[in-house]
């Protein structure tokens, strides 16, 4: 057998070890054929299991200041995210508002654009770039004064955590 296959084996052995990844069933077949096979591999494997079972077996305790810590972080997470949670559906009740309001006053918005054109006797097509102006220049300035806001609070909280 070539080196590269106790390699593998090895590598196979202490990936089974572990929860974090599952070893693929064709791969777990051709590593008990091999193990079989190769007594130094059985070994290994065998000493592997051992130690992972001496390591699980040992009890661990934290230090009581460590899980006052990690409860407090844990606690100041869940808030934010309830925090967070809440302004996403208020965020999401306005938009639905926004929208309601741009459907149902839109085609008065236009007549009255229309209207205003032809009283001045502006072209439809400068009127109608007015309108589009006016219809998107709030929700743009809207927009950049948010993504600005979030971007400064966000650097805040980095800054708080350093």
């Amino acid at each position: 057998m070539m080196q590269n296959d106790h390699d593998r084996a090895r590598e196979l052995v202490a990936l089974s070890g572990t929860r974090s990844q599952e070893v693929a069933e064709d791969q777990q077949v051709w590593l008990q054929k091999h193990l079989e096979e190769c007594n130094a591999c059985k070994n290994y494997a065998d000493a592997a299991d051992r130690v992972v079972r001496s390591l699980r077996s040992l009890p661990i305790a934290a230090d009581s200041r460590l899980v006052r810590a990690t409860q407090m972080r844990v606690r100041f997470h869940a808030a934010r995210l309830r925090e967070t949670r809440e302004r996403m559906w208020l965020i999401a009740m306005a938009s639905v508002g926004v929208g309601i309001s741009a459907v149902i006053t839109a085609p008065l918005f236009w007549r009255l654009f229309a209207w205003m054109g032809g009283q001045a006797g502006i072209s439809s097509p400068v009127w109608q770039a007015a309108f589009a102006f006016f219809w998107i220049a709030p929700a743009l300035a809207i927009s950049l004064m948010l993504l600005a806001r979030g971007t400064h609070a966000q650097h805040n909280g980095e800054k708080n955590w350093k």
